[in-house]
């Protein structure tokens, strides 16, 4: 990524946060010279529109899920294990509201009010997930380590609207282990035992 001043940061990690709390249209650009300490006009400077930094915002959160979806896959030795540290991450998540919460999933519960510019963004970060989750899903079929019920790009979409499902019940209900509760049954279903 391009290098770019701390005042941009600054500005992406508090939209953020504000996204995450209220969701694209539950701040402002004042709410974020407030927070961060600037001029709207500075705010501006970087991100001439809302939908400029929310697009920008999306972008980073892509390229940083990219990055997390490379480091699993080094770090777990096989196709269950990437599938239990994908979902154990999100466990963390939710367990811990500093870590906050998939900004894609919930910008994507409001894609009918949202600029086609990020909309754009979210549909390309759910696509890129699904590919890496389809991934996993054939290696572990072709290794005989997960048992499938459908092919592996349908299997894919059922583990993927299953974790975010689960985020969004968590959520509803205050209660982070209701994660667990919805996404163990699916990878114990998933992952054959040896």
């Amino acid at each position: 990524m391009t290098n770019h001043s701390n005042t941009f940061h600054e500005i992406l990690n508090c939209a953020r946060s504000l996204i995450t709390a209220g969701g694209y249209n539950g701040f402002s650009y004042a709410d974020i010279s407030e927070s961060v300490g600037i001029r709207k006009a500075s705010i501006h400077h970087h991100f001439p529109t809302k939908a400029d930094l929310v697009k920008t915002l999306v972008n980073q959160y892509r390229h940083e899920a990219e990055l997390g979806l490379a480091h699993l896959e080094r770090v777990c030795p096989g196709p269950g294990d990437q599938l239990r540290a994908y979902i154990s991450y999100w466990q963390e998540c939710i367990g811990d509201a500093t870590k906050g919460y998939c900004v894609c999933a919930l910008l994507a519960t409001q894609i009918p009010v949202l600029p086609q510019e990020v909309v754009a963004e979210v549909r390309a970060h759910f696509r890129a997930i699904s590919a890496w989750l389809t991934s996993v899903l054939e290696r572990g079929a072709k290794l005989g380590c997960l048992s499938l019920l459908n092919d592996a790009r349908t299997q894919a979409e059922t583990f993927m609207a299953t974790v975010h499902g689960a985020m969004l019940s968590a959520r509803a209900y205050g209660d982070p282990e209701m994660f667990n509760a919805v996404t163990q049954p699916m990878l114990n279903r998933l992952v054959v035992s040896n």
